[in-house]
């Protein structure tokens, strides 16, 4: 796979086209497994990290579930490789900073990822635009079935799949949904949504997950509990509790035009200006501004961007992205002029073909 012709495109999960994605982003399940002969990864000696890659390198190349995957020898990678990877959310942080030999196969649409000796010797994800969790099952569910035949998985009668993390035990698996509350944030209704999802087991976490903080309003509602449940009442639950967020979000917006269009309609348009307009603008400013122009779109105040540019714009103006694109290291000073001048220039295109 060319990280370099990645850094020009969009992944299949940024076009905004899924079910509800004014809204979600984007539906994420991974499942965590390990092989039974092997220890865990962060007790495995080199020799037997090399095993393990060599082992599971060899299943994906096998097209599991008939699904082709590019391989990536991770360590093989330099830095800014992995952090460009890690911005794409094919690869988790574990993985970019971890030791040894480790990789991960990729879809050519980006909606697949199976990373090899992460915190467990396979960490495997499926990603959709939207709210797509039982596509997203269906696809990664086939790819776990193909692989288990091949190799003999870590498992106990009475706990389920045996993982690094005591928190993963039982099925494996993590179904997140990434959601876009600005109204939320705006209302100040945010941490009520936040104390009701933790009274019933489940966590909110930033763009990138775990130890990440949420950036232009951007949460990732995910279950902590895998153990006890199948992963048809994980998702389930998930499922449940998601429509009522975007109920209350939905209520949220329509508020706040009922309420003050003005103000809002103004609020959107400084950013937009701004993003056009800027000589210099960090990576946390960008994402606030691309937030208000993506909530602009959604109540009609903005007409000549498409959704898909604007979900890009989050990833593209990242740091590694900025730099694999440049062809160059840059300090934060320089990545800030960098990225105010490819905003400018991809908002200007999208001026042009609308013309």
């Amino acid at each position: 796979m060319d990280l370099e012709s990645l850094s020009r495109t969009g992944g299949e999960w940024l076009r905004g086209t899924g079910p509800e994605s004014d809204i979600v982003m984007s539906s994420r399940i991974r499942l965590a497994r390990n092989l039974a002969q092997y220890p865990f990864p962060n007790r495995a000696a080199e020799t037997l990290r090399a095993e393990i890659e060599d082992l599971l390198r060899g299943q994906i190349e096998k097209r599991p579930a008939g699904k082709t995957l590019d391989y990536i020898r991770v360590d093989q990678l330099e830095t800014l490789d992995r952090q460009f990877l890690v911005e794409r959310q094919l690869i988790s942080r574990e993985l970019s900073e971890g030791h040894g030999r480790r990789g991960v196969g990729v879809s050519a649409g980006e909606n697949i990822s199976l990373m090899v000796n992460e915190e467990d010797h396979l960490r495997m994800q499926v990603l959709r635009s939207g709210l797509a969790l039982d596509d997203c099952w269906q696809e990664i569910n086939a790819i776990d079935d193909a692989i288990e035949t091949e190799v003999n998985y870590a498992f106990s009668e009475k706990l389920g799949y045996l993982t690094a993390c005591p928190t993963n035990v039982g099925t494996g698996i993590r179904v997140s949904v990434l959601l876009h509350l600005p109204a939320l944030v705006l209302t100040k209704e945010i941490q009520k949504v936040f104390q009701a999802l933790q009274k019933i087991g489940l966590a909110v976490r930033g763009l990138y997950g775990e130890g990440s903080q949420a950036m232009g309003d951007f949460y990732q509602v995910s279950n902590q509990a895998t153990l006890g449940k199948s992963e048809e009442d994980i998702i389930a639950t998930i499922k449940d509790v998601i429509p009522n967020i975007l109920n209350y979000e939905r209520r949220g917006r329509t508020a706040l035009v009922k309420d003050n269009r003005r103000g809002v309609h103004d609020q959107v348009c400084r950013a937009y200006g701004n993003l056009k307009h800027a000589q210099t603008i960090s990576s946390e400013e960008t994402m606030h501004l691309l937030s208000s122009v993506r909530l602009g779109i959604n109540l009609e105040l903005i007409d000549d961007i498409d959704m898909a540019s604007v979900n890009e714009l989050f990833i593209h103006t990242q740091p590694a992205h900025l730099q694999k694109l440049r062809h160059e290291r840059l300090e934060s000073a320089e990545r800030n002029v960098i990225r105010a001048a490819y905003i400018r220039q991809q908002l200007n295109q999208e001026r042009a073909s609308d013309n």
